[in-house]
């Protein structure tokens, strides 16, 4: 019977690598594949180039500038530009690696991609379902939750199993020189951290000063560009106030930057749009999971009301601090992701 056939997505890192080798010793017939997104893939690409080699497939490099550009830095900065703070590596999944990746394997006769999250795929009751990955540390489900039953249904993710430790060795055993590599801790775009300068140097705009207010209007001093600034924030405000003060909203129509005490960043309730349902299909009705509303967060308990048209509202049992409208929130039921969405 003839090998299925997988494309891998190969960055030339630790993950990657060791995602490469154990779908090749899984008994797939392999294709190596590299995004370049920004400008030549360069060292990434001659890394993984390498992996490819070793373990004796192809490698291909697939020029995605264009998609790119369109789909998370242009999202990332419009989303920034009315106020939102976005995670553009949920964008960077859902319309790069499983739409505009997933299409070159398709042309290329490929049965599968393969990439290095550490999350988990399992089928059950005729659905496709993301669980965590078993390393909590790693875990990356909540940037997966966007992922169609199609995805889902075509995707592999061998590490989700596995303890990052435990992929070193792998790596280390196998020869890779890619075994103790650091992780990739920024935006790949933003590798210094400055989103604000990339967004001016960027769009070769300057985004005009105004006024930082406390909750009544009193003006607290002049902010220096509504970009720069996220909900939580308290570093970086250049202020001198009597008590620490934070980001809690940020009004562009009239571009201010509304700060309160931490007290009073915590609110129970969000509503999210655009929800991706991936356990089950949207029940109508209300359920008990647990919601991360960032990458980082703990994972909190609610009650989750669906509202329809891709929307649902969330409640919180106890308040979370700094629920940030840009940002995605992902519902899960012990390890399983039902699903996610926008925070409006």
């Amino acid at each position: 019977m003839k090998n299925k056939k997988a494309l891998i997505a190969m960055s030339g890192g630790v993950d990657s690598s060791v995602t490469a080798a154990l779908i090749k010793d899984a008994g797939f017939d392999c294709v190596g594949a590299t995004m370049s997104l920004l400008t030549d893939a360069g060292t990434a690409a001659q890394d993984a180039r390498e992996c490819a080699r070793r373990l004796g497939f192809k490698h291909l490099v697939f020029d995605f500038h264009d998609e790119f550009e369109r789909e998370v830095i242009s999202r990332f900065i419009c989303a920034y530009e009315n106020g939102l703070t976005p995670n553009p590596c949920v964008y960077c999944n859902r319309y790069i690696k499983f739409s505009a990746l997933y299409t070159q394997a398709e042309k290329l006769g490929c049965d599968f991609i393969a990439t290095g999250h550490y999350a988990r795929i399992e089928q059950s009751g005729g659905r496709y379902i993301l669980k965590k990955g078993m390393d909590e540390s790693k875990d990356q489900s909540y940037v997966l939750y966007s992922l169609s039953q199609q995805a889902l249904e075509h995707t592999l993710l061998p590490l989700g199993n596995l303890h990052k430790e435990t992929v070193r060795e792998i790596a280390d055993r196998l020869g890779f020189t890619n075994a103790n590599k650091p992780d990739s801790q920024d935006i790949c775009f933003v590798p210094d951290g400055d989103y604000a300068a990339f967004i001016e140097r960027y769009t070769q705009k300057t985004y005009p000063p105004g006024k930082f207010t406390d909750e009544n209007g009193r003006v607290l001093g002049t902010h220096r560009g509504i970009i720069r600034y996220t909900i939580g924030q308290r570093r970086g405000l250049g202020l001198a106030l009597p008590e620490p003060m934070y980001v809690k909203y940020k009004d562009t129509e009239n571009n201010r930057v509304v700060l309160s005490p931490d007290s009073g960043l915590y609110t129970d309730t969000l509503t999210a749009h655009d929800f991706n349902w991936i356990l089950f299909e949207d029940p109508g009705w209300e359920f008990r999971g647990t919601v991360k509303i960032r990458y980082k967060a703990k994972a909190a308990d609610a009650t989750v009301i669906p509202l329809g048209g891709g929307r649902v509202k969330i409640v919180f049992d106890t308040p979370q601090r700094a629920i940030t409208r840009g940002q995605a929130a992902v519902v899960y039921q012990g390890d399983a992701v039902v699903g996610g969405g926008t925070i409006e």
